[in-house]
Formats: C-alpha cells, sequence, structure tokens
C-alpha cells in the first residue's frame, strides 16, 4: 500500500493528536498549542499474535533488588535516589548555559574512571568542541566513547554493537527519525525519538540520560507526555550568571521525589556543595532588619536560608508587592494576616498597616523556595522590616501560617532544629504543636508560639 500523507494537528503541552485546528486543545486546554505536521499513514500489522500473548500471575514474578551503578559524584547520587539503576531513563532539563552538558560530562569522566562503559551521543557539539570542555573537567581514559550523530537509526545501530551500560543523548530536540516524517525537534520527532530510546533502555538494560530544552515557562520543550514516559525527571536550576546550580528531581520511579543537589560552577566544572545551609547564609548581615533565618524541607535534607524583606513607603498610589525565590500570592496572603493580626489575650487588633507601604521579599542565594513551613519566617521578616526591630542573629523561625494567623505544625520538625544546632543557632521559634515531637536536643533553646502574635513577641524579646 502507497504511503498517504496526512496533516495532523498535535498540543505541544500533552500530545493529544487531532485533526483540524483549535485554538484550545480539546484534551488539557491549552491555548495555542496546536501545531501542523505532516505524518505518514501506512498500515502496518502486528508482529505478535493474539493468541501468542498471556498474562502472568503476579505470584510467580520475582523481584529483586535493583544493583545501582554510582556515579561517584554524591549530590547526584542524592538526587538519583542512590545512584544509576540499569535500564532507567533520566531526562535532564534545564535553561541553556546552566551545566546540563558540563554535569553529563563529569558524570561520564566519574564512571569510564570506574570501568564502566559509557557512550556519548552529541547532536550540537563537535568532537574537537567536547574534547576542550573534556580537557577543563579532566582526565578521560578509553571507556568513554564518543558519536556525533543525530541519526536515531545510525545511533541505535551503534548501540546495539558496542553496548555499553550508560548512554547519554544530548539532546533529545537534535534527534531525527527517518520515519517521522517531520523536522527535528518537533513534537512527533521528540516523541517518536524518545520511544526508540526507551526501548533500548528496556530491551538492553542500559541506562540512559537525556537532555532536553527548557521553555520559557520552565518546563521541557516538547509533549508533555515526554515526562511521563521517562523514569526520572531532573531540572537544573539557577541563574547562569551566578555561580551555584540546583539539580531537583521532580519526579523519580526509583527514589524520593524534590531531592536537591548542590552545585557551584567553577573553571573546572561543577564543584558539588556538601553543606549548603553554611553557603546560602555566606554573608549574612550582622544587625540587619528584616532579616530572618529559616529552615526548610528538600526532599530529606533540611536546607537554611536567609529570608529578607524591605518595607518602605511607596512612591505610588498602589504599592508594589515583589517576591524572589517564593510564591507572590503567598507573600500576599501574609501581608493580609499581618494587617488582621490580634491580640487574644487583650482581645485587639495589633496588626500593621502595609496598605502605603512597598514590600520586596528575598530568599538570598539563588534558591526557590515553595515550602509553607517558611510562612512564619517570612511574616516576621516583614514585620521587623517595618517596626525596624533586628531580629537575634542565634534565632532561627519555621512553621506554617493559617488565614486566622494561627501558626501550623511542619514536618520533620526535629531534623531543622537539629540542623540549626549544627550550624551555631542558639533558639529556635517554632509552631506549639511541634514541641512535643523535639526531643532530647541540649544547647539550643525551642520556643513554641502557636498564633502570629506570639511569634512577634518572642522575636521583640
Amino acid at each position: 500500500m502507497a504511503n498517504k500523507k496526512v496533516s495532523v494537528f498535535f498540543c505541544q503541552e500533552c500530545g493529544n493528536e487531532t485533526s483540524k485546528w483549535a485554538g484550545k486543545c480539546p484534551s488539557c486546554g491549552a491555548w495555542n498549542s496546536l501545531v501542523e505536521e505532516v505524518i505518514d499513514k501506512t498500515s502496518v500489522k502486528s508482529r505478535a499474535k493474539v493468541s501468542d500473548v498471556k498474562p502472568t500471575k503476579i505470584i510467580d514474578v520475582t523481584a529483586s533488588n535493583e544493583q545501582r551503578i554510582s556515579t561517584n559524584i554524591e549530590e547526584f547520587n542524592r538526587v538519583l535516589g542512590g545512584g544509576i539503576v540499569p535500564g532507567s531513563m533520566v531526562l535532564v532539563g534545564g535553561d541553556p548555559g546552566i551545566g546540563k552538558s558540563t554535569l553529563l560530562l563529569q558524570t561520564c569522566q566519574k564512571l569510564c574512571l570506574s570501568g564502566v562503559n559509557v557512550m556519548y551521543v552529541s547532536g550540537e557539539e563537535s568532537l574537537q568542541q567536547i574534547k576542550i570542555r573534556a580537557d577543563r573537567i579532566g582526565e578521560f581514559n578509553d571507556k568513554l566513547d564518543l558519536l556525533c550523530e543525530t541519526n536515531l537509526d545510525t545511533i541505535k545501530a551503534v548501540v546495539e554493537r558496542e553496548m555499553p551500560t550508560v548512554l547519554i543523548i544530548d539532546s533529545i530536540q537534535t534527534m531525527f527519525n527517518e520515519s517521522v516524517g517531520s523536522a527535528p525537534g518537533s513534537v512527533s520527532q521528540v516523541r517518536e525519538s524518545t520511544s526508540v530510546l526507551m526501548e533500548i533502555a528496556k530491551g538492553k538494560g542500559i541506562a540512559v540520560f537525556i537532555v532536553g530544552h527548557v521553555t520559557k515557562e520552565g518546563t521541557v520543550a516538547g509533549p508533555r507526555v515526554l515526562e511521563h514516559m521517562v523514569d526520572t525527571v531532573l531540572y537544573f536550576e539557577g541563574d547562569r550568571h551566578a555561580s551555584y546550580r540546583i539539580l531537583r528531581g521532580v519526579k523519580n520511579r526509583f527514589g524520593s521525589t524534590n531531592e536537591i543537589g548542590v552545585f557551584e560552577m567553577r573553571d573546572t566544572g561543577l564543584e558539588q556543595v556538601k553543606n549548603p545551609s553554611a553557603v546560602m547564609l555566606d554573608g549574612r548581615p550582622e544587625n540587619a532588619t528584616g532579616s530572618i533565618v529559616t529552615c526548610s524541607m528538600e526532599g530529606t535534607r533540611p536546607i537554611l536560608v536567609e529570608i529578607q524583606s524591605l518595607v518602605s513607603k511607596t512612591a505610588f498610589e498602589i504599592p508594589r508587592r515583589m517576591a524572589t525565590g517564593c510564591d507572590y500570592n503567598r507573600v500576599n496572603l501574609l501581608v493580609a494576616v499581618l494587617e488582621r493580626m490580634r491580640d487574644a489575650k487583650a482581645n485587639r487588633s495589633c496588626g500593621i498597616f502595609l496598605g502605603r507601604s512597598d514590600v520586596y521579599v528575598n530568599i538570598a542565594g539563588g534558591i526557590r523556595i515553595n515550602e509553607p513551613a517558611i510562612d512564619l519566617a517570612i511574616a516576621l521578616a516583614i514585620y521587623s522590616s517595618e517596626k525596624d526591630i533586628p531580629v537575634d542573629e542565634g534565632t532561627i523561625v519555621f512553621g506554617e501560617i493559617g488565614l486566622s494567623g494561627e501558626v501550623r505544625s511542619v514536618s520533620m520538625a526535629e531534623q531543622r532544629v537539629n540542623e540549626a544546632k549544627k550550624l551555631g543557632f542558639k533558639r529556635v521559634i517554632m509552631p506549639m504543636s511541634n514541641i512535643p515531637s523535639v526531643k532530647n536536643i541540649d544547647g539550643i533553646i525551642v520556643v513554641g508560639v502557636s498564633n502570629i502574635k506570639e511569634a512577634v513577641d518572642a522575636i521583640s524579646r
């Protein structure tokens, strides 16, 4: 049967296919996300007979603990859940120039020096360009194979012949599958290329890392189904003009999600930051108003960060609200709670008026945190700046704030207090309901508060 070319429309967000263009995707509801592509419709016969396909009883399936391959980079191992799982597929996304290729090339170096066969496939750089970057990173051996190719059929043939333990594809948007008629980087090409690589990973037991470009919204470019197909999704975050980078796991079938690894970009590549709390607090001002230290849990790791706030009289009719590193809407909510703050004992309002003031909130260090446990620190930093009251440098604050001004409990309170003690803090202001869970911690004063008014009184002492 002759090939028949048909025009179809794909959604760039969810990968849904439709025969007609529409302003809104009928599947996910995204606007202006449908793109036209020409594909070949051919009749394909199933290779397997239906009678040959039989289900397997679950009691007949044997499951053994997966043997992980260490990357010899502790921060990378942490995010992966302990190392590389053979046959897994990992998607690494991030802004241009953030360090994705550098991180993976460093991983290749560590793996090949430990005797693991690695193949690095690049569709963006030449062999000479990769060599220049490799010389900057350090020493390599003959366990690393380089291949500059974009044709996926050629790549598949080479991989099946060489059979590396780890395969790295840089990047998925440059790969080209001849069976798909559209251009490289299109929705169809990205989806079908990932399917071929998935077949290689699962069929041959090869661990595959693929690099994905991101859109201006910060998500991996291409169909959203790409993130559902892979086993692990990692995002490399940070300002490329700054030195610190954060590798964040947002999906992991073989480990914990929301784990982070912290790196510093240097002239020799990426260096691990094993104590990010000390790094985030480096250069903290002394006796400054609007500066408070809080503790956030990133996966299983407690990280201390500095919350900064500046409240100033507005020069405009409508005051400005700005948040960097935290949720803007959450800051607006906390400002409203501070204005309605009440003293329960005196049964009177004691809120601060911010209707004619600009409020700026910043998390120092370039890290972004969305955990509600930093609510109390943000609110107290705003109060400290407005009232010009410096907070004691040895105090750390954490807790979630409700709309009524109550301070709610947070998870892993004991780990947060232990991290504060390890870095030399002397006092912790935390939710009263978490006090019973904090036991046998000497050398640090624990102050429990039930509402925001008690927390304000605690920092004013």
